[in-house]
């Protein structure tokens, strides 16, 4: 089995794994050796591929969490009428939107990462 480049999460510690790859190529390593090696590189990516996926599925439920919270906000609305003398509430929702816009696009962004690993 070669020591060849798989293709990774884009994570700090898969560039190292990727360059050690890349050094160990170039070093002539008895083939068992090689063999065990590559295993063992494997079997490490494997690991990290997963702690990154989790990673990344534990700011998606944060961010699902996040909205549900400023969902409950957004329930004063049934409250407000056009008339409503303090303008600043519709300020306050119009930035409780964007919350939901900022915090939907981070659950996006997790879920995509670990979709395209």
């Amino acid at each position: 089995m070669a020591i060849a480049a798989r293709r990774l999460p884009q994570d700090g510690t898969i560039d190292v794994v990727n360059r050690l790859r890349h050094v160990l190529t170039q070093v002539n390593l008895d083939c068992t050796c090689q063999d065990s090696l590559a295993g063992a590189l494997d079997r490490f990516a494997t690991l990290e591929k997963r702690r990154f996926s989790r990673r990344q599925l534990v700011q998606a439920r944060d961010c699902r969490n996040q909205i549900a919270a400023f969902l409950s906000l957004l329930s004063e609305l049934d409250a407000l009428t056009e008339s409503e003398p303090d303008r600043t509430v519709f300020r306050e929702m119009e930035l409780v939107f964007s919350e939901i816009v900022d915090c939907a696009f981070a659950g996006v962004l997790a879920l995509r990462q670990i979709a395209t690993e």
